[in-house]
C-alpha cells in the first residue's frame, strides 16, 4: 500500500456510482476549457487535456459540458464541445477511450447554459424574461412548452449518444444560473404553467430530463447530475432552502445515482470559490443532503475543497461519497498520484486566483496563473511530463527569489543546469511572501512559495537567503547565466517629502516590520495599495486613505475579486482619493491636487507608498557582456501571472 493511501485511507477507497465500481473517491469536476472547434467538434488539445487528468489517477474524470442544441442556444463559450448530432460522435469517443486507457471512469457531462447561453446569438433563452444582471450576457427570451420538450428530448439523445461514444457515465449540469438552475430558481421562473409556480412544478423540467435519460439508458447506467445546495440569491428572490431540498429531491428521484451539490451563482452576491472563503466552507451542504437522501445515491462536492485531509474525514464520517476537484486540478492533473505517493509538497497549488474563469468569461482558451503548460501538455517544450536534459549544462545565477526568479530556476534545475538563487531578504518569496501576510485566504500564497522551494531543491538548486547580490559580486561569480528577477518597490524619490519619517513601504507593512499609525494614507491605486488597505483593515485601529490619478482602484486585479475587496475597503469607510496627483508628502499627511479642486491635504499619520517600480538597474551593467535576462517585475511591473509567466518562459530557453 502506497503511503497517501495509508494516510487517506477513505479517499482512495473503491466508491460506487450506482453499481459502477470506481477506485478511488477523487472524481476531477468539470470546466470548460475553449479548447475546441468553435463548431462543436473536439481538438486534440481537449484530449491532450483529458488525458494528463486521468492519467493524474482520478477515479473519475468529467469532460466539460457539451451542449444538446442544434441552435447554439445552450451554448455558452466560444470552445464548448456539442452532443446534438451522430457526427461528434467519433471525437466524443477519443476523449472516452483516452480517460480508460489509465483506469479511470469517463463521465461526460450535459450543458444548457440557459440565461448564460446562446454565445454566438443576441439573445439568450431561459422560462422566463427576467433581466440580466451581469452585463456580458443577452437578454433572455422566454422558452414555449413546445420549446421545453424540444429541449428534453435534445437531453435524451445527447445521452444516448454518451453511451454510443463509450462514456461510463452520464452528467446533467444544473448551477451556477444554467438553464435547469434557471427554471428551479424562483429568481427566474415566473412561469405559471406546468413549469412553474410552486417548487414541484419549477422541479418539472429538470425531472422530465432526468426520467427521460433514466429511460433511455437503462437501469444500470450511472446518472449523475449537479444541483446548486444553496442559490445565495436571498437579495433577488431566489429560493428558500426549504424549497431547494425538496426541488432537489424530486430530480433527484427521477433516477439519479449521485448529485454533486454545489454552492451559489454567478449573480449571487456572495463569495463562493474565493480565497476568502475558508477550505471546507461548503462541506456542511453536503452533508445536509447526505442525510437527506436516500442511501444509494452518493454526494460529490468540489468547492473550496484543495487539500485531501478535509475530504478524507468527510468521507470517514459519512458525509461525503466523492471528492470532487477542479481548479486545484486544472492546477495540477497529477494532484491525486502525488497524494497517493504523500508528495504533496510537490503538487502546484491552485491559488484560487479565478484566472481560469476570467479568461473563458473572455472567450479565451483557459488558462492557469500557476500552470503555464495548461493547454500545451503534448508539446515536450513546455516540460508538462518533464523537462529534458540541457545537452552542456551551465551554471546559472538568480538574482532575486520572486515568483519569476523560483520559475526560472525550478525549471533550470531540472534541466540539469548549476543553478543557485540569491535573495536578500531572510525569506523566498518577494512580493508573495508578503501577500501571504494578508487577510481572508491570502495565506494561501505561501504555499505557492513552499512548492517552488521544495523543487527547487529537489532538483539539486540552491537559495542562499540573507544575500545581496552587487555589481562586484556578480563580476566575480563567472556563471554562464545571470537571471535579474529583482522584482519591484516603491519609490520615494517620486514624491516630494517622499523621504519623510512618517513614510513607509507597503511591503513593509505587510511583513510587520514598521510601525503604522492610526490614520494612514497609500498612495497607489493597483492591487498592491488594495491589499495593504485589507490588511490595515483587519489589524483593526487604522483609519485609511488610498490616493491615486485612477477613476476606478484596482483594475489589474481580478474581476473575481476586485467586486469583493472594493465591497470590504466600503464597509471598513476607507477614502478613495481619485482623479488626483500628489503634489507633495508633509509631517501632515498628502497634498493632493486635481482638475476639479486646489490643493487638498489628505491627513495622515502615516503614508504608505505602494507606487511599485522596478529595481535592480543597477546590476544590469555588471551583466551586459554575460548571458543574462531580465525578467519579472524587475523589466515591468505586472501581476504575478506575467511575472511567473515570465519566468516559466525563460526556464524553458534556458
Amino acid at each position: 500500500m502506497l503511503p497517501g493511501a495509508k494516510k487517506y485511507p477513505h479517499v482512495f477507497s473503491p466508491g460506487y456510482l450506482g453499481k459502477m465500481e470506481v477506485k478511488n473517491r477523487i472524481k476531477y469536476a468539470s470546466t470548460e476549457t475553449n479548447f475546441n472547434f468553435v463548431d462543436g467538434y473536439v481538438s486534440d488539445k481537449e484530449v491532450a487535456y483529458m488525458e494528463a487528468q486521468a492519467r493524474g489517477g482520478a477515479g473519475m474524470v468529467t469532460t466539460q459540458g457539451a451542449f444538446t442544441d442544434p441552435s447554439g442556444e445552450g451554448k455558452g463559450y466560444v470552445g464548448m464541445m456539442a452532443i446534438y448530432d451522430d457526427r461528434f460522435i467519433p471525437g466524443l469517443k477519443r476523449i472516452a477511450d483516452v480517460i480508460r486507457k489509465y483506469d479511470s471512469k469517463s463521465v461526460l457531462q450535459l450543458m444548457h447554459c440557459g440565461r448564460v447561453g446562446g454565445v454566438h446569438l443576441d439573445y439568450t433563452v431561459g422560462p422566463s424574461v427576467v433581466p440580466q444582471r451581469l452585463p456580458r450576457f443577452r437578454e433572455p427570451v422566454e422558452m414555449s412548452v413546445e420549446a421545453i420538450e424540444q429541449c428534453v428530448q435534445e437531453h435524451v439523445d445527447a445521452a444516448i449518444r454518451c453511451q454510443e461514444a463509450g462514456f461510463d457515465a452520464i452528467e446533467i449540469s444544473g448551477i451556477v444560473g444554467y438553464l435547469l438552475s434557471n427554471f428551479i430558481s424562483a429568481y427566474t421562473n415566473k412561469r405559471t404553467d406546468e413549469f412553474g409556480g410552486t417548487p414541484a412544478k419549477r422541479a418539472e423540467f429538470p425531472r422530465r430530463i432526468v426520467a427521460g435519460i433514466r429511460k433511455a439508458v437503462g437501469d444500470d447506467y450511472p446518472v449523475v447530475i449537479r444541483l446548486c445546495g444553496r442559490e445565495l440569491l436571498d437579495d433577488r428572490g431566489g429560493n428558500t432552502a426549504e424549497e431547494t431540498m425538496e426541488i432537489n429531491k424530486i430530480i433527484v428521484d427521477a433516477g439519479v445515482d449521485c448529485l454533486s451539490i454545489t454552492a451559489g451563482w454567478q449573480e449571487s452576491a456572495k463569495s463562493v470559490i474565493s480565497r476568502d472563503c475558508p477550505q471546507g466552507s461548503w462541506l456542511w451542504i453536503a452533508e445536509e443532503y447526505k442525510n437527506a437522501l436516500p442511501e444509494h445515491v452518493t454526494v460529490a462536492m468540489a468547492y473550496r475543497l484543495f487539500l485531501p485531509d478535509q475530504p478524507d474525514q468527510a468521507i470517514a464520517e459519512g458525509k461525503l461519497d466523492f471528492w470532487e476537484s477542479c481548479r486545484a486540478m486544472i492546477a495540477d492533473p497529477m494532484l491525486p498520484q502525488k497524494i497517493l505517493e504523500d508528495r504533496q509538497d510537490e503538487i502546484i497549488p491552485c491559488m484560487a486566483c479565478n484566472l481560469c474563469l476570467a479568461r473563458l468569461f473572455r472567450d479565451a482558451e483557459l488558462n492557469c496563473m500557476v500552470r503555464p503548460s495548461l493547454g500545451h501538455e503534448t508539446e515536450p517544450e513546455f516540460g508538462f511530463y518533464g523537462f529534458a536534459r540541457a545537452e552542456q549544462p551551465k551554471s546559472v545565477a538568480v538574482v532575486g527569489s520572486g515568483v519569476a526568479g523560483l520559475q526560472a530556476a525550478v525549471i533550470a534545475a531540472e534541466k540539469g543546469h548549476q543553478v543557485t538563487v540569491y535573495e536578500k531578504a531572510g525569506q523566498p518569496g518577494g512580493q508573495l511572501s508578503a501577500a501571504a501576510n494578508g487577510p481572508w485566504g491570502d495565506e494561501e500564497f505561501g504555499r505557492l512559495v513552499n512548492y517552488y522551494v521544495t523543487m527547487l531543491k529537489k532538483h539539486g538548486g540552491k537559495l542562499k537567503l540573507g544575500t545581496e547580490a552587487t555589481k562586484e559580486m556578480l563580476e566575480e561569480l563567472g556563471a554562464d547565466i545571470v537571471v535579474l528577477a529583482t522584482g519591484a518597490a516603491p519609490d520615494p524619490a517620486a514624491y516630494k517629502g517622499g523621504d519623510g519619517p512618517n513614510v513607509v513601504a507597503a511591503l513593509d507593512v505587510m511583513h510587520g516590520t514598521v510601525e503604522v499609525g492610526k490614520r494612514v494614507a497609500i498612495i497607489g491605486g493597483t492591487g498592491v495599495s488594495i491589499s495593504t488597505a485589507l490588511y490595515l483593515l483587519d489589524k483593526g485601529g487604522h483609519t485609511v486613505s488610498i490616493i491615486g490619478p485612477q477613476k476606478k482602484f484596482g483594475r489589474d486585479v481580478n474581476p473575481s475579486y476586485i467586486w469583493r475587496y472594493m465591497s470590504k475597503l466600503k464597509g471598513g469607510n476607507v477614502e478613495m482619493v481619485t482623479l488626483c496627483q500628489v503634489k507633495e508628502i508633509t509631517d501632515k499627511g498628502v497634498v493632493v491636487t486635481s482638475k476639479e479642486s486646489k490643493d487638498t491635504l489628505v491627513e495622515a499619520d502615516t503614508v504608505v507608498l505602494a507606487n511599485m517600480t522596478p529595481v535592480g538597474s543597477e546590476l544590469r551593467e555588471a551583466v551586459k557582456k554575460k548571458d543574462s535576462y531580465v525578467i519579472g517585475d524587475s523589466l515591468q511591473v505586472r501581476r504575478a501571472v506575467n511575472a511567473l509567466l515570465d519566468g516559466y518562459r525563460l526556464g524553458m530557453r534556458l
